[in-house]
């Protein structure tokens, strides 16, 4: 069987919403040779002025226009699919999460790693995390659905953090330096871990940095699930400088 030349080992059709403009250089980012990654927009309007009603609202349009994404990528013949969009992944809870990746799986035919469901395998697999915090850039209705799933995966939050970002776009606007301060709201000694969830927001680097300052886990979203999606095809490189899942799991 003839192998793409420049995805020999797998391609990737990676699903982000329209508005997001962090997934795409952050995944290429951590990207090993003879991988691509294929690039889907769901259409997506830039809200602006967005409360508790209206992001849920607009996330549901994201929903609603998923799988026109999806079956546009399938034409580049993917092996695999990557979830560059996070909210609706945590909605309903576990149960909400398997749902959905089992729609975007029926439907492409090929496997998925979606962002909730990377977030507890990346858990899991640096071990003895029963007690988490974490920050978004949502709004607290939307916290809300993150608290939900992580509990019913069997964590314990301390605290969280929605950074209530005013548009879609801004979100890749939130400062290094205002998550770090974030950072340290989320931390204690009565936390086992932060988790950066929202993948709009550009946490790769900082997240890296503060799992050495803290020596606690500190799990960036866009990390956890495209290191879902090299391990769950076999693809063990190890890339370093973007935090401990990548560098020893």
């Amino acid at each position: 069987m003839n192998k793409d030349v420049q995805g020999w080992r797998k391609k990737f059709g990676v699903i982000g919403p329209s508005t997001n403009t962090i997934v795409q250089p952050d995944f290429e980012m951590m990207r090993p040779p003879g991988v691509t990654n294929h690039y889907s927009r769901i259409y997506t309007p830039n809200a602006n002025a967005i409360s508790n009603e209206s992001f849920l609202a607009a996330t549901d349009t994201i929903a609603a226009n998923t799988m026109d994404a999806v079956k546009s990528v399938m034409t580049c013949s993917p092996n695999y699919l990557v979830m560059g969009m996070s909210a609706v992944t945590f909605y309903g809870g576990k149960k909400g999460a398997l749902k959905f990746q089992d729609e975007v799986q029926t439907l492409s035919g090929v496997g998925l790693s979606c962002g909730s469901l990377s977030c507890t395998a990346a858990m899991k697999a640096l071990g003895g995390i029963k007690r988490i915090s974490f920050l978004s850039p949502y709004y607290p209705v939307a916290n809300a659905q993150v608290a939900q799933y992580f509990k019913d995966e069997g964590f314990e939050i301390v605290r969280d953090v929605p950074l209530q970002a005013p548009s879609w776009t801004a979100i890749a606007e939130i400062t290094t330096e205002r998550c770090r301060e974030t950072i340290k709201q989320l931390d204690g000694p009565d936390v086992d871990a932060i988790v950066q969830v929202g993948t709009n927001l550009s946490m790769v680097h900082l997240a890296a940095a503060a799992e050495m300052y803290l020596e606690k886990p500190v799990i960036a979203i866009n990390t956890a699930t495209y290191w879902h999606a090299l391990r769950a095809n076999g693809i063990t490189d190890k890339l370093y400088g973007m935090g401990r899942l990548l560098e020893e799991f």
